[in-house]
């Protein structure tokens, strides 16, 4: 699609459509260590960019513990890619969760709102739950 679109705009051969990745890191880098004087942790620089996305994959798995939306969200086309984040959440503590009822749609907006995601509905209820 992206060919078709450039063909279709007439770019020239000099003219770029996304940022050179070595842009995006400069700017990454120096941003990073303006933070880091700024907030005199020196153990900042040590960050990259990349370990974000990680951080990302990670916490999003540990939230959802759905490895198949973390290989969606991050692009991956084999699950093995993904399986380096389902190692590195613990299971082992407790994980629970805070419910909450909601009869009216306020009252299920409000919760959205909040936080909490929505479940199933029994009885006319409407059940959502948080994690704790």
């Amino acid at each position: 699609m992206l060919t078709e679109y450039v063909k279709r705009v007439n770019f020239g051969l000099n003219d770029k459509v996304f940022l050179p990745s070595s842009v995006i890191c400069n700017n990454y880098e120096k941003l990073r260590a303006s933070l880091a004087n700024k907030l005199k942790a020196p153990e900042l620089r040590k960050i990259r960019l990349y370990d974000l996305r990680h951080f990302y994959a990670t916490m999003l798995y540990h939230r959802t513990k759905d490895i198949l939306l973390v290989k969606e969200k991050l692009g991956h086309r084999n699950i093995f890619n993904i399986l380096i984040y389902a190692h590195l959440v613990d299971f082992s503590e407790n994980d629970g969760f805070y419910s909450a009822t909601a009869k009216t749609i306020d009252e299920a907006k409000k919760l959205i709102e909040s936080g909490f995601e929505y479940v199933t509905e029994i009885d006319g209820v409407k059940l959502f739950r948080r994690r704790k």
